[in-house]
């Protein structure tokens, strides 16, 4: 490829994402009360949020569905063509349904409307034409017209399924933020995900609590090369008993061999240990764990029971596996 049909590719690609942006500030200038008249309707419904459409729209659909299931507002995508050939027994009539049509006049959605009104549904439309069939049919209608798509023969939905992502979007964080849906709820519908990981899972969960590398104040030089060598997680705990006295890690070590040099193995752990070294309690998340972590700047905790005894250790590795 020449340089000068590079440079045209990325030209094209340039404009297509000014033509998207443009069409997005459009978009956000032309949001008003119609829009928190949708949030408010999907509220005060007792039943799902059903989205619809077809082709691009419908496809636009599903991911909206997606994100507002995934973000505390039940819901499921409907193909309009199967509803209206018997899946509209999945519609009950405290359920609201959010129909896509960018022309506001596709046929398979409009076939469906009469069923929605006689069943008592509130209907949700976007549209790019206020003037459209579907528009005048709906409870609240919104608007996601755009000048022009982004393709070059102005054909292709582009800048409108951008625009409907976008407002489903807008929908979604509206209904999160009214609902005060937390973090907490968003880890519990995203169990196996990171995210909810480190928000569900405690510190004791995953934790290094067997054979833990614990020496005495008084331990020699070369037992500390050792026992740290041996448990694995490049630091020792100095214990009094049954009390933490500090941690020596693997760099304290390499530092007081070059501090000491010939009279290295001369020292003790408590000699070169940190006092006072950071702790959690066992029952700790581990979003808290890592929070601590990084504001310390440490990659280690250790881990303390309810009596405030050695538990364990934890590591920044083990919450972020």
């Amino acid at each position: 490829m020449t340089e000068q049909n590079k440079a045209l590719i990325c030209e094209l690609a340039r404009k297509t994402v000014h033509a998207e942006a443009l069409a997005l500030k459009r978009l956000e200038a032309s949001i008003d009360g119609c829009f928190a008249e949708a949030v408010e309707l999907i509220l005060a419904s007792r039943g799902k949020l059903i989205v619809t459409g077809m082709g691009k729209s419908g496809l636009v659909g599903r991911k909206i569905a997606a994100t507002l299931a995934s973000t505390g507002t039940p819901s499921f995508f409907l193909h309009p063509g199967e509803a209206f050939h018997g899946d509209l027994g999945m519609i009950s009539p405290e359920d609201i349904l959010l129909a896509l049509s960018y022309s506001g006049e596709t046929d398979e959605i409009l076939k469906i409307v009469p069923f929605i009104h006689s069943n008592g549904n509130r209907l949700i439309s976007m549209t790019g034409n206020p003037e459209s069939a579907l528009a005048k049919h709906s409870d609240v209608h919104l608007d996601v017209a755009v000048r022009h798509e982004a393709c070059i023969l102005h054909l292709a939905p582009t800048s409108s399924t951008t625009a409907q992502i976008a407002l489903g979007d807008a929908l979604a964080v509206a209904l999160m933020k009214m609902r005060g849906f937390t973090s907490v709820d968003f880890a519990r519908l995203h169990p196996g995900g990171s995210l909810g990981r480190r928000l569900l899972m405690t510190v004791g969960d995953v934790m290094h609590g067997d054979n833990l590398p614990v020496v005495a104040p008084d331990c020699p030089a070369t037992q500390m090369i050792h026992t740290i060598s041996k448990g694995g997680l490049g630091l020792i705990v100095i214990c009094d008993g049954d009390r933490i006295e500090g941690i020596v890690t693997d760099g304290d070590i390499r530092r007081a061999m070059e501090r000491r040099q010939s009279d290295f193995f001369s020292i003790r752990a408590g000699d070169i240990a940190t006092r006072n070294p950071k702790t959690i309690p066992s029952s700790e998340k581990l979003i808290v764990a890592e929070r601590e972590m990084t504001r310390n700047k440490i990659t280690s905790l250790l881990v303390t029971d309810e009596g405030g005894r050695l538990a364990g250790v934890i590591q920044i590795y083990d919450i972020k596996l």
